[in-house]
């Protein structure tokens, strides 16, 4: 298979790929053989797959059933949670998760890391979804963060669940120190979690510090923790809100710590940006990290979705585009070059994360898995919303969408 005329990575030069069985064989100008399938992408934007670097599967879908998240607040939310875990089942978690991941691949996604609750005696949706992870691959790979939504310390038998969770084959290990009831109990939680990782070679995805409270800083001790073990990029910080409360001197001092650990991190505009601020009048605190600044420093940075349709979020489609557009706005990243570069925080930066590098990208003697964008570079695919044309996967087509038609009648 020879795809001609393709505009690689927003380069205004247009290459040809060859692709057999399944792998990049060539780039470049290239003539075709004997028999082999032409598609003309004529000048079309090609990138690598996108990554959904944050989402939380097993409550997609969920939102107002059986309550409404009214304050929209973080607390409320996992209240509202608590009353929907109740009717989780493995029919329902499997409904929801299927309809959530034709979502993704029809905008572009191949690789998702969730995060699965494991706050639950029967870890029943770890169960269900460790069964999902191997029945969706085709379409999807997905990574599995053992997720402690009430806590380790917090929440009964949780250091034992976690484990557990660990050992039935979840792909990562995470904490949530600003839940847990106390500043001691947070520094134990991390402390456990990282550990566990580091004695079983897991990844590790913290949800750190999602609060608008400046003196929440279970970062200073995840990255403190990843330096010493040395896990360095295996360790993820998601969210990482309460930094855009944190006075600059302290933040100075910071930087030297996460440049580092080199630990990575994870921001979720559409949710952070609904639910932080919460308790402010005026000025209203935009909720979202320091992405500018960390990425500045040569910190890996990307983006993710974090909600769909559930009590923390109530909206979400399943386009990591949404996600960019805004993350470019409350972060204040406008420049042209910077707007060109954002596919990077959900594609390169985000294969970081997953620790996915070696075998993701539009290289030779790569997996033949990208996408084609109606545009001829990512400036105009964002301020356009350009569709998702295609999705290939290992050199076969997974999804395909039509560019829509206006019509104007004057």
């Amino acid at each position: 298979m020879l795809f001609k005329n393709a505009l690689i990575e927003n380069s205004e030069t247009p290459q040809d790929i060859r692709v057999e069985n399944g792998i990049i064989q060539e780039i470049g100008s290239l003539e075709s053989k004997n028999e082999e399938q032409i598609i003309d992408l004529q000048h079309k934007l090609v990138l690598p797959p996108f990554i959904e670097s944050h989402v939380h599967l097993d409550t997609c879908l969920t939102a107002g059933d059986p309550v409404w998240n009214q304050s929209g607040t973080l607390f409320e939310g996992i209240e509202c949670w608590s009353k929907r875990k109740e009717k989780l089942s493995e029919e329902d978690i499997t409904e929801r998760v299927n309809k959530v991941v034709r979502m993704y691949a029809a905008n572009g996604i191949q690789f998702i890391r969730t995060h699965i609750d494991i706050t639950d005696p029967s870890l029943m949706a770890l169960k269900t979804m460790l069964k999902l992870r191997g029945t969706l691959k085709d379409i999807m790979e997905i990574q599995i963060v053992a997720f402690p939504q009430d806590g380790i310390l917090s929440f009964p038998n949780g250091k034992q669940l976690l484990t557990e969770a660990v050992m039935m084959g979840a792909d990562a290990v995470g904490a949530i120190p600003h839940i847990e009831y106390t500043r001691e109990y947070s520094v134990e939680s991390l402390d456990f979690a990282l550990n566990l990782a580091a004695e079983h070679g897991k990844l590790v995805d913290i949800h750190c510090d999602e609060i608008d409270d400046e003196a929440s800083r279970g970062l200073e001790t995840a990255a403190a923790r990843a330096l010493e073990l040395g896990l360095f990029d295996k360790v993820t910080a998601s969210h990482t809100t309460a930094m855009h409360s944190y006075n600059n001197a302290y933040v100075l001092r910071l930087m030297r710590l996460l440049k580092k650990s080199r630990i990575n991190f994870v921001s979720n505009p559409l949710v952070n940006t609904h639910l932080q601020g919460r308790i402010d009048n005026y000025p209203k605190r935009r909720g979202i990290t320091r992405v500018k600044e960390l990425l500045a420093e040569g910190i890996n940075v990307s983006f993710g979705h974090d909600d769909i349709y559930d009590p923390w979020y109530p909206m979400g489609n399943g386009s990591l585009r949404d996600v960019v557009f805004l993350g470019l706005h409350v972060c204040q990243m406008m420049g042209y070059e910077e707007i060109m570069d954002s596919y990077k925080l959900i594609s390169h930066n985000a294969a970081k994360t997953l620790h996915i590098t070696e075998r993701y990208g539009i290289e030779v003697n790569k997996p033949a898995s990208f996408i084609i964008l109606d545009a001829e570079n990512y400036y105009e695919a964002l301020t356009r919303d350009s569709v998702v044309l295609s999705s290939y996967k290992n050199g076969k087509i997974i999804a395909e969408n039509t560019p829509s038609q206006r019509k104007l009648m004057f």
